[in-house]
């Protein structure tokens, strides 16, 4: 059984379709109260994991656990203890969002008073009191994302699978399902987030497993990771392409490591060990020999880099053998 401090734990989880392995040997733990985000490329496996672990889908072999219960043998006590936001609706775009929300809670057999009080929670916290007697149909797409949230929440689950929440959603509604969920794992609910958009795994995931061709490729902080494919950067754009090469030379002294330039952007990239002394060393000595600066910045790896960095390639391989998981 699984200790008290880990919601999720998975050993060793397969799945094969036909003959093309979906997962081949995923370990997986996720602490009570944070936010694990999964991400990989189309196929990589994130959706299959997502409903093995919500019972929708039985693993061909290895061992999952939800809430102290194995998915296998326990199923009925697993779907008691989670909620599950799909990737897309799962509300009624012509009943109000207190008629959807009174709606699962009647088939979650709450009774009509109990499903009426909950509705009425959970309008309140998810910012939709106002427009709880509204048909779906005119809410917006964040609104909306909020209410299928909120029916997720019906039952008050302790695991809740979010399978790319957010997807189709422009910023604005971004950000309310963002905050809606840092909101729930501030009251204690675990959160095992898929997602394709790398900026919403920066945002909300205290720790990411990588997936790539059905396997863990890679598991840590979002800062973790970065770290894997090298360290802080300058980045410099020099106004005159003329100085290129002797700018490139000052970086160089001034950051102690190697320039690489980039003569069509007129660039030039360094890595840094010191943000601030890099930044300062740098301006002071291209100022100085009269260099013209058209930007400069000192960044940090991001997502992007890391999940291109280790999957290079395998996305491609797949969608030749027309696996899609």
């Amino acid at each position: 059984m699984t200790g008290t401090d880990h919601v999720i734990v998975v050993e060793g989880l397969r799945k094969t379709y036909g003959t093309k392995p979906a997962l081949d040997g995923v370990d997986l733990t996720v602490p009570r109260g944070t936010v694990h985000g999964l991400l990989g490329p189309n196929g990589a496996g994130k959706t299959t994991v997502v409903r093995i672990l919500a019972t929708l889908l039985r693993q061909d072999g290895g061992r999952a656990e939800v809430a102290g219960f194995d998915v296998r043998r326990d199923a009925r006590a697993v779907r008691h203890r989670i909620g599950l936001l799909g990737q897309h609706a799962a509300v009624d775009e012509e009943l109000s969002g207190r008629q959807n929300l009174e709606m699962f809670g009647r088939l979650y057999h709450l009774g009509a008073r109990r499903a009426a009080a909950r509705a009425t929670e959970l309008l309140e916290r998810f910012d939709l009191g106002d427009a709880g007697r509204k048909a779906v149909g005119q809410y917006s797409g964040g609104m909306r994302r909020r209410l299928d949230l909120a029916a997720s929440l019906v039952l008050a689950p302790e695991v809740l699978f979010l399978d790319e929440p957010t997807t189709g959603l422009d910023p604005r509604g971004r950000t309310e399902v963002w905050n809606a969920v840092r909101s729930l794992v501030g009251g204690g609910t675990t959160v095992l987030l898929t997602t394709q958009y790398l900026e919403e795994a920066d945002q909300l995931a205290e720790r990411i497993s990588l997936l790539d061709a059905g396997r863990v490729a890679a598991e840590g902080t979002p800062d973790e990771l970065k770290a894997r494919i090298g360290s802080d950067r300058i980045d410099v754009v020099v106004r005159r392409a003329d100085q290129l090469d002797a700018a490139a030379a000052m970086v160089t002294v001034a950051v102690r490591a190697e320039a690489a330039t980039d003569a069509d952007g007129r660039r030039i990239s360094a890595p840094v060990a010191d943000r601030v002394a890099a930044l300062t060393e740098t301006l002071r000595a291209l100022g100085a020999a009269g260099v013209e600066v058209e930007d400069i910045a000192v960044r940090r790896p991001t997502l992007d880099e890391v999940f291109l960095r280790l999957t290079g390639g395998a996305d491609a391989a797949r969608a030749e053998e027309g696996i899609a998981v």
